[in-house]
């Protein structure tokens, strides 16, 4: 039983002074009268505990803002996009001058449903980030698999950034080739330069390494021997290694559902340009 019920009780019940209620429970009688007056005019909900929460918060967000994080929110996660609390920062500084913080914008996320909670502790090593110090220090290359509106199977190779996650060539192939890595990673290196290393998985498109000796080095291979470029493969069947492109593969397959389905491999390409800009 909560110490206003047993006040209330005291006073209205028992027939018992305010003041002497007041002294043996240890409160103010200005306590215990505002708890009468609250019970003869409210009655049995005078029992209940009352919020503390200030009448005011002068620092709270709007109730405009709450609802354009809300719309933000549905819009990019419409078209693909991503829609987490930091994109939606950046859309809401960049577009609309509004400046709040990720965990502000997180928080009514959840309270609109919009997010489902998911405590739980984290590890140690999810607190490392690995990542390039300077760009060109590290590129990282894979490629995915798409299908076209008519069930023509493709595949979307990709050479990313390791320091910013730029995506520095997206293209779209029937099928992904040796030739073709190499000269998607001679094209990208003619518009950015050449970078330090490079990070790959095993596949027989990237490395020869792994394949007992067969065939000497491939297209990739060669190019950056020539080039002088440091190679490195992750170990096999670990793709959290290329962790950075393989997200970003998500990111792209997730974008693409969202649109119109392309009906020819130009129109694929297209959606791409678009895409990365």
């Amino acid at each position: 039983m909560s110490k206003a019920r047993l006040v209330i009780t005291a006073v209205v019940a028992d027939g018992r002074s305010q003041g002497e209620v007041a002294r043996s429970y240890g409160v103010s009688q200005g306590w215990v009268s505002r708890l009468v007056a609250r019970y003869r005019a409210e009655g049995e909900a005078a029992f209940e505990p009352r919020s503390r929460r200030p009448r005011t918060s002068p620092a709270a967000v709007a109730e405009t803002t709450v609802e354009l994080i809300v719309r933000l929110r549905k819009e990019l996660a419409g078209q693909g996009l991503d829609a987490g609390p930091d994109t939606i920062c950046w859309h809401l500084r960049h577009h609309h001058q509004i400046r709040v913080s990720a965990a502000t914008v997180s928080r009514y996320l959840t309270r609109h449903g919009l997010v489902v909670p998911e405590p739980r502790k984290r590890p140690k090593s999810s607190w490392i980030r690995f990542a390039a110090e300077l760009p060109n220090q590290l590129w990282q290359s894979d490629f995915t698999h798409w299908q076209l509106a008519g069930g023509t199977e493709t595949e979307i190779l990709s050479w990313l950034d390791d320091h910013s996650r730029y995506a520095l060539r997206v293209t779209a192939h029937h099928r992904v080739t040796g030739p073709i890595v190499r000269d998607a990673f001679r094209a990208a290196c003619a518009r950015y330069g050449i970078p330090a290393s490079t990070l790959t998985d095993n596949g027989l498109v990237f490395t020869t390494r792994f394949s007992g000796g067969k065939g000497g080095r491939n297209h990739l291979e060669h190019e950056l021997r020539r080039l002088g470029v440091d190679q490195k493969n992750g170990k096999p069947n670990h793709p959290q290694t290329q962790g950075k492109v393989e997200r970003f593969q998500q990111t792209v397959n997730k974008w693409l559902a969202a649109q119109p389905p392309a009906a020819t491999l130009a129109a694929l390409q297209a959606q791409l340009d678009a895409f990365t800009g």
